[in-house]
């Protein structure tokens, strides 16, 4: 489906939120997977920051890729056990940042969307706990990490996002320190998930229900719209462009 009519400021697509008569382009669908570059190989900017956006994401605790001053952001809601989120890890967000972030246009900020299980949450408590650890002096090592998980992914609460697999697999990123990841997954597991519990209800606000969705919002027009599923590239480019003319 391709996007329809864009229009909404930041207030519009909040009060619509839940809805699809809000006025914002909302997509749905999904892609096929494709034989194309893995996400891990590429090499982005991920920076730290403790602003509040205009359209109201807190950006502490969530990662940044791309240039803090880009005029757009991409909020990306995920959760790792999600196969579509998979998909779009894999064919359409390469392209994202080759064609958009690496350019200035774009900044994607990953938001943990854990609604498929207890694994799901597991796995977004081991985010946060990565990010803490490599946030103030290695910021980069968070895509390695990142990547990792999303391809290290199974059928959905079959065992493999059990946190002795995660650990694992943040033992073998290099600059990630797996006993600190333990030892924050073991110390402070209930407020971090009481963070993701937070972010989920903003999420709902928004109008988010599953995986991956996404809100793009034109910073310099406060105006933005919403898109959910792992669609193809081009239907990214549709709606930036969009954003753009307003």
């Amino acid at each position: 489906m391709a996007p329809s009519d864009l229009s909404l400021s930041r207030r519009a697509l909040v009060v619509g939120a839940g809805t699809t008569a809000i006025g914002a382009w909302v997509v749905y669908g999904a892609s096929q997977f494709a034989d194309g570059q893995s996400t891990a190989t590429l090499d982005s900017p991920i920076h730290q920051s403790e602003a509040t956006t205009g359209f109201g994401i807190d950006l502490a605790g969530h990662p940044v890729m791309g240039d803090l001053d880009a005029p757009i952001d991409i909020y990306y809601w995920s959760d790792f056990q999600c196969p579509f989120c998979h998909r779009f890890e894999q064919e359409t967000l390469p392209e994202l940042i080759s064609n958009d972030v690496e350019a200035g246009r774009v900044r994607i900020v990953f938001i943990e969307h854990p609604y498929l299980g207890s694994a799901s949450m597991t796995a977004a408590v081991a985010d946060r706990c990565v990010w803490r650890q490599i946030r103030e002096d290695s910021p980069e090592t968070y895509w390695p990490w990142h990547a990792s998980v999303f391809e290290a992914q199974g059928d959905t609460n079959s065992g493999w996002a059990s946190k002795s697999n995660l650990l694992d697999i943040a033992a073998d990123v290099d600059g990630v320190d797996g006993r600190a990841v333990e030892e924050c997954m073991a110390d402070n597991r209930e407020p971090i998930e009481s963070s993701i519990e937070e972010d989920l209800e903003q999420a709902g606000g928004f109008g988010v229900r599953g995986t991956p969705s996404f809100v793009l919002y034109h910073r310099p027009s406060e105006t933005a719209g919403k898109m959910v599923g792992a669609q193809p590239y081009e239907q990214f480019e549709t709606a930036l462009s969009k954003l753009e003319s307003r």
